[in-house]
């Protein structure tokens, strides 16, 4: 990336992770410093997911976490990366989102997401059925509408919501999100940061077939990448083994804690070769080499924005991940 070039803006995903031995509380707060750490260092937006039944992972509610969260921060924007949509009623969004656009106005996003975030028992507790996600172009045009103050549904508004005009994302990990963003003339996000595999072909045919609209005239790219900065490349190799032996364990086994030895067996398995497929796009290293790793990785993308996961074992540790990339990022575009 030359000086010319324009400067591709950096955002976070947070998950809300809680660690072993904590509890959500824990995760929230560390959310809080987290956000106040990017707005200090001139990120420009964090999402959060919807997952459910995931131990690991506290942002079952991306609304209420949201609300907390702008609470205590001042100008970053915040918002659902994403919302996953066949879970709820379209309309119930438009509120809730349309909400958080009154109290913080100019600060909030709306991703969202076609699967359910969970597995099928959990769908089931939720209410709602795995076909819902058939439906999911037309709820996007119904919440859109609701957003716009020009509801779909004849009698029925967002109060509040309609006017508000929360920016819409469409997030995706296949073509289908690439072409149905195209089409309704809205950005697209890419979960590159664990499904890797149909990245490029899914953005090439996104712009190739965007249809301009009033929101969103020229396309838009955000590609999500995960990064491990640490002060020297052995600290950062060091923490990303943490991490990789945690996300083999966390998946392979759900949950289930075994020996460091046992843990060395199933590292070496397809099983776990297959899980750590989903860190193909892994920046590791000092600030400059991940610098480095992400300039090409937004050529390789074709991003407009990346949207950072940070990947380090402990809380400090992604503070100062997150500084180190900041700082590495100003100094290799300007």
């Amino acid at each position: 990336m030359s000086a010319a070039e324009p400067h591709v803006p950096l955002s976070l995903l947070d998950f809300a992770t809680v660690y072993r031995g904590e509890t959500p509380r824990d995760a929230f707060c560390r959310s809080v410093d987290l956000a106040q750490k990017a707005e200090e260092l001139g990120y420009t937006r964090i999402w959060y997911s919807e997952h459910h039944n995931m131990t690991s992972i506290a942002s079952s509610s991306p609304a209420v976490l949201i609300a907390h969260i702008a609470a205590k921060t001042e100008s970053i924007r915040l918002g659902a990366g994403g919302v996953m949509l066949p879970n709820h009623a379209p309309l119930v969004i438009a509120e809730q989102y349309g909400t958080l656009a009154e109290l913080h106005p100019d600060r909030i996003d709306l991703g969202l997401g076609r699967a359910p975030g969970t597995d099928a028992r959990t769908v089931a507790a939720l209410r709602r059925s795995p076909q819902n996600a058939e439906n999911f172009p037309e709820d996007v045009l119904e919440l859109q509408g609701y957003l716009a103050g020009r509801s779909r549904v004849q009698g029925v508004e967002a109060i509040p919501g309609a006017d508000t005009n929360v920016p819409l994302y469409i997030l995706g990990s296949s073509m289908f999100g690439a072409t149905l963003a195209a089409q309704l003339g809205l950005p697209y996000s890419f979960a590159s940061h664990f499904a890797p595999d149909s990245l490029v072909p899914a953005v090439k045919a996104y712009r190739e077939y965007f249809q301009p609209s009033d929101l969103c005239p020229e396309p838009y790219v955000i590609a999500a990448v995960n990064v491990t900065a640490a002060a020297t490349e052995a600290e950062a190799a060091r923490q990303s083994e943490i991490v990789r032996r945690r996300r083999v364990e966390s998946m392979a086994l759900r949950g289930r804690q075994v020996g460091e030895e046992d843990l060395d067996l199933l590292m070496s398995s397809p099983a776990a070769e297959m899980i750590l497929s989903m860190l193909r796009y892994h920046a590791v290293g000092t600030g400059e080499q991940v610098a480095e790793y992400l300039e090409g990785f937004t050529r390789h993308a074709d991003a407009d924005e990346l949207m950072i996961s940070l990947q380090s074992p402990t809380t400090g540790e992604s503070l100062e991940s997150m500084s180190i990339l900041a700082d590495a990022w100003d100094m290799h575009t300007s």
